[in-house]
């Protein structure tokens, strides 16, 4: 059995999507990070406002994501992100969250497993050895990702 723990839950402020088009690999189209927050009990500061999130549109439905970003703790650390999910959902509910509207997260499958970089010698190092995985739930200018170490 997997078990997990919560390591922290992030709000993550999005600018509006650029359009790249088709590509081999779907239907291409970039959404830069501008900010943000995230809390838990282990860390809490603020979403970089740089990096993107990177996402292809498969012939089957199916979204693919890569975002990288930073985030900055409390403290003054900064730590680098890779998070790497897909999104599955009906088409009707998927058009819906491509405009920005709420849908409820039965509705979608949104995860997500995400690679933390932070520096040596930080009280964040711990970071650097698990993977994590989250849920992520989008809004119109923010998306919500509940970030879980694989333990």
């Amino acid at each position: 059995m997997i078990e997990t723990r919560p390591a922290f839950e992030a709000q993550v402020a999005i600018g509006a999507a650029l359009m790249v088009g088709m590509s081999p690999h779907g239907f291409r189209r970039v959404v830069p990070i501008v900010g943000g927050t995230f809390e838990g009990a282990r860390a809490r500061g603020r979403v970089l406002p740089f990096g993107a999130d990177v996402q292809a549109i498969r012939p089957d439905g199916v979204m693919e994501v890569e975002a990288r970003y930073g985030l900055e703790t409390h403290d003054g650390v900064t730590i680098l992100v890779v998070n790497r999910g897909i999104l599955r959902a009906p088409p009707d509910v998927f058009a819906r969250l491509g405009r920005g509207e709420d849908a409820a997260p039965s509705e979608y499958y949104f995860r997500t497993c995400a690679q933390f970089d932070a520096p040596l010698g930080s009280p964040y190092e711990w970071l650097n050895g698990s993977l994590f995985v989250s849920r992520v739930v989008p809004k119109e200018t923010t998306v919500h990702v509940d970030f879980h170490e694989l333990v």
